[in-house]
């Protein structure tokens, strides 16, 4: 049995469906790295909303999705920017997702980390409006017993006129965090807004400014996120970073090698490719786990080709492929995103998407799949 799927140039091709799914059972967690899967939210398909409206959420799929990555061994990242933050998802739904998601990983285990950002400020910010936004996520997140994330700002990239500015309003967070949290920097392919951060368009400037801050409180700091997209950035980085300090990757075109590392350390991995990879991912990380990094490398490599293509620019729109993915892997019922954000990948961009994930065998239920597939392509009008 075929599908006729679309390709990039208005032809066609047909494509036989892999038959069995890649075998992954779940597992204890993971023992030589510290994974981290960004998840992404189940929109509720029967509110009454608009892209305009506030996030509805369903809770129970939402919630169900990170027990399944949870019972892989792997921790989830909660409200990132995987989970739509600034995308469809704002700060009152993100809240009350850190909080029953923080509430369902006590119940269970499991280990979580938590989004801090500033997304309850909707226009123009002082630095000192900036300082009291951050420190409010940061107090719910704490509150949740969940481990703080301090994502990048929207609002400080606004704000902030120099290096000076991140190096203060950092440094006064990390002054007050009861734990060591993780820095991430996100790299403006993922959020055009946050173009210069640090203080600096200039990468090599930006490095020194966000190395200086971690430098000024490595007891407070667990780990960076680094999501550049550029593998020799990160290495460099991580090689500068003061002892005990954790480098996460957040790099999902070049997580294979860093995860892996060299002869100088290795990245550990906080990943939104991880959230469709989930089972294959955590597979490929035991296999390290018993020193066996030819045989990591032979799992995860192949995958690279899909999350390089998810993640596509624009990059930031890589969250549709993932929820398109999760839908066609049962993990929810439907194809509907928060803000509507199904509509922002074309049809021939889901047919890839569906052709490398098969391919992979990362669908439990291939026929499953393989129905939703072809149920997306009649709507647009495709006959097989």
């Amino acid at each position: 049995m075929t599908i006729r799927l679309p390709d990039f140039k208005g032809g066609w091709r047909a494509y036989e469906p892999r038959e069995e799914p890649f075998a992954a059972t779940p597992g204890t967690p993971l023992a030589s790295r510290t994974v981290f899967s960004a998840a992404h939210v189940v929109a509720d398909p029967f509110a009454d909303t608009s892209p305009d409206s506030p996030a509805a959420v369903d809770w129970d799929a939402t919630l169900a999705f990170r027990r399944h990555l949870w019972s892989h061994g792997l921790g989830v990242a909660e409200a990132m920017d995987t989970a739509q933050r600034g995308m469809g998802l704002d700060w009152a739904g993100a809240a009350e997702l850190i909080r029953r998601s923080a509430a369902e990983a006590r119940s269970v285990g499991g280990l979580i980390a938590c989004g801090v950002g500033t997304d309850q400020l909707t226009g123009p910010a002082t630095l000192a409006e900036v300082r009291a936004a951050y420190e409010e996520q940061l107090a719910l997140v704490e509150e949740s017993g969940a481990q703080a994330i301090l994502m990048a700002s929207r609002a400080l990239a606004a704000a902030a006129q120099g290096p000076e500015d991140y190096l203060e309003v950092y440094g006064h967070l990390l002054r007050q965090a009861a734990e060591p949290v993780i820095l991430h920097w996100l790299g403006p392919m993922f959020d055009p807004a946050l173009e210069g951060y640090w203080g600096s368009s200039d990468l090599d400037a930006a490095t020194g400014t966000f190395l200086d801050v971690i430098a000024a409180h490595p007891d407070k700091v667990d780990g960076i996120k680094v999501s550049l997209l550029e593998a020799r950035r990160e290495i460099d980085i991580r090689r500068r970073l003061p002892q005990g300090v954790r480098c996460y990757t957040g790099d999902d075109f070049n997580y294979p090698e860093l995860i892996a590392g060299d002869e100088q350390g290795f990245s550990h991995a906080l990943l939104g490719i991880f959230d469709p990879l989930g089972p294959l991912a955590a597979e490929a990380v035991r296999v390290l786990d018993t020193g066996d990094a030819k045989g990591f490398r032979e799992l995860l490599d192949p995958t690279v080709e899909l999350s390089r293509h998810l993640f596509q620019a624009p990059t930031r729109f890589y969250k549709t492929g993932v929820v398109f993915l999760a839908w066609l892997a049962g993990h929810q019922s439907h194809f509907t995103m928060v803000g509507g954000l199904q509509s922002a990948r074309s049809l021939p961009h889901f047919a890839r998407a569906y052709e490398l994930a098969d391919g992979l065998g990362l669908f439990p239920d291939p026929k499953l799949a393989e129905e939703r597939m072809k149920n997306l392509l009649s709507l647009y009008g495709v006959t097989q």
